[in-house]
């Protein structure tokens, strides 16, 4: 009964979540366009999965991933050796993101668009090369920004004047970076922090600051998804400029 109780009650949780989404849904198909659904039949099973999914998920980053980042935090504070540390964070960010399927996504499409309005060279094989280009990029930024979350932890730094600077830079590289570009480096920071990089980099986050004596994991713990989001949009914006300056 324990186990049945449990699954019912995650199953609930995750229903009152999705509740307002679909409370939403049914209200403007009802009353705003005022048309019956098609194929409810098929969205009520949909609706099915997608409750299930998300509770199996949600249960999973509990039992798995939230651990497993807290676990490694705690390893390697032990260890004692700071260039391992920020290694394993860039090594991190970079594996998370580099197979996130909706970078892979937008990072084609990025380049087939590049491709058709002339910023690069059209062709499957040149627009491969830039979506390759671009995610990688985004990788390597993400993998940077961790870096740069484990060292503020470690040094106690205010995170709104990173983030502060962060945007600061971005604004600035924004004026300078091809138009092209510009929307596709906003958008870069959106899709990298997605559903495996969140809570390992959360984990990291909290585990490595509940070890520092003296620091607190729920000041010092969290923004590492903050720069998660922001450094690709920098690193994609100087990517732009670079393929203007060599096309």
């Amino acid at each position: 009964m324990g186990v049945v109780g449990g699954l019912f009650g995650l199953l609930g949780g995750t229903l009152r979540d999705l509740a307002p989404i679909v409370i939403i849904v049914a209200f403007f198909q009802a009353v705003v366009i005022g048309q019956p659904v098609e194929n409810l039949g098929e969205i009520a099973i949909g609706f099915v999965f997608v409750l299930l999914g998300l509770a199996i998920f949600i249960r999973g980053l509990e039992m798995a991933l939230f651990p497993i980042g807290e676990a490694l935090a705690d390893a390697f504070v032990r260890k004692g050796s700071l260039i391992w540390l920020l290694v394993f964070a860039f090594s991190l960010g970079f594996g998370t993101t580099v197979a996130e399927p909706a970078l892979i996504a937008v990072s084609g499409e990025a380049a087939r668009v590049m491709a058709a309005g002339g910023a690069i060279p059209a062709g499957e094989v040149s627009e491969a090369r830039h979506a390759d280009a671009l995610r990688y990029t985004v990788a390597v930024s993400v993998g940077a920004s961790l870096i740069l979350g484990v060292v503020r932890i470690l040094k106690g730094w205010p995170v709104h004047w990173l983030i502060i600077g962060g945007y600061v830079v971005v604004v600035a590289l924004t004026a300078v970076a091809p138009e092209a570009i510009i929307g596709i480096a906003y958008d870069s920071g959106g899709v990298t922090t997605s559903t495996i990089t969140v809570p390992l980099v959360t984990a990291l986050g909290v585990g490595l600051a509940g070890m520092i004596k003296g620091r607190n994991p729920m000041i010092e713990g969290f923004g590492l998804i903050a720069f998660a989001s922001l450094m690709p949009i920098a690193f994609v914006l100087v990517f732009g400029i670079v393929v203007e300056a060599w096309a």
